[in-house]
């Protein structure tokens, strides 16, 4: 698909826009002073493959801490700062990536103007984070809701805000609970900008809930070259948000990994598809994958070698027992019992 065409911000040592892989972020939900808490979370999330992590900054010990995860972890570490801009001063004294500000919350010009110094000369982006309950009055007021237009403006004048003190290290992020509102004020943005956008849709609950409104809201714009950086937000482990991340990444073809094609089942399935379908994909996703690999797991021939014919590897049930084929082309019988261990051992052949 056609990315568009965006700025490049370095996080660290992650570049972020100009048409770089689309980074997956997470943040922590641990309090931020409790070093150890929070640096066994990082591990966590860096081990299923988070870029870039965030954490409230929301006190000088959360600060003090920011100097111990960096020592302790090659992430980029993003400073979550609301109300007190000198939190944001002293997090890019302590060696913080990139900070997370509201401008509409920091306060007046020459707060913005301290914080767009320090950063502009420890060369830290600002990621300027707009959500549908910090709006500012007159934007509010003009436009009687958070509407997209509302929210795509506040984003816009904020960056202007840091333009004004020579500061244009920037991403943007607008989020709303509704994923209308963040679908149409993200693609407002994108039309009127070039700074690299954040993507998420927040406050969506529960891992159910929220991964699928996630999934619409950041896939719609992925799908249309919208987004460079992404966040499922979900009341839910943080690693959570991780792997459903990778899944909207790997369902668009944005990045490369082992696509597990697997049918509904009806009453001709002659196998225990569902069991086998939840246990497979549990082994697949422990598998690394630089490729882009398909696997069919269908529950009768009806819908097996033919409808799946441009998987790499699957098997198609009958009763007790299945085909495997290749490519459309059945290789061989094999007993359902031996499914799961005959598609792990060919799909790590062409791993």
């Amino acid at each position: 698909m056609e990315r568009r065409k965006s700025d490049t911000v370095k996080i660290g040592s992650i570049p972020v826009g100009g048409g770089n892989r689309i980074a997956v972020q997470s943040m922590t939900n641990t309090p931020t002073s409790d070093r150890e808490a929070t640096l066994r979370q990082i591990k966590q999330l860096e081990e299923v493959g988070c870029d870039i992590v965030r954490f409230t900054v929301n006190n000088m010990d959360a600060v003090r801490s920011i100097p111990f995860f960096a020592e302790n972890t090659s992430l980029p570490l993003v400073a979550d700062i609301h109300f007190d801009y000198t939190l944001a001063i002293e997090a890019a004294m302590a060696g913080i990536s990139k900070i997370r500000i509201n401008p509409g919350n920091i306060g007046s010009d020459d707060r913005i103007k301290k914080v767009a110094d320090i950063c502009r000369q420890r060369n830290i982006p600002i990621r300027i984070g707009i959500n549908s309950g910090s709006l500012e009055e007159n934007i509010l007021k003009k436009h009687g809701a958070p509407t997209p237009e509302a929210l795509s403006e506040s984003a816009l004048q904020s960056a202007k805000r840091l333009e004004r003190f020579d500061f244009g290290n920037i991403i943007l992020s607008v989020k709303s609970s509704d994923v209308f509102t963040m679908i149409r004020a993200n693609r407002l943005i994108a039309e009127r900008s070039t700074y690299p956008l954040h993507l998420g849709v927040t406050e969506t609950g529960t891992a159910r809930n929220g991964i699928i409104k996630s999934s619409v809201g950041i896939g719609s714009l992925l799908a249309d070259g919208i987004g460079d950086t992404v966040r499922v937000s979900l009341t839910d482990d943080p690693v959570n948000e991780v792997r459903a991340a990778h899944d909207i990444l790997r369902a668009l073809k944005i990045k490369s990994g082992i696509n597990l094609i697997s049918c509904p089942t009806c009453g001709r399935t002659g196998i225990d598809l569902i069991n086998i379908a939840n246990r497979l994909q549990d082994e697949l996703d422990k598998l690394p994958c630089d490729k882009q690999i398909n696997v069919a797991l269908m529950g009768c021939i009806v819908n097996g070698p033919g409808e799946a014919r441009e998987a790499d590897i699957g098997v198609a049930g009958g009763k007790g027992e299945a085909v495997l084929f290749k490519k459309g082309e059945i290789i061989r019988k094999i007993d359902e019992k031996d499914i799961i261990e005959i598609l792990l051992t060919e799909i790590k052949s062409i791993l």
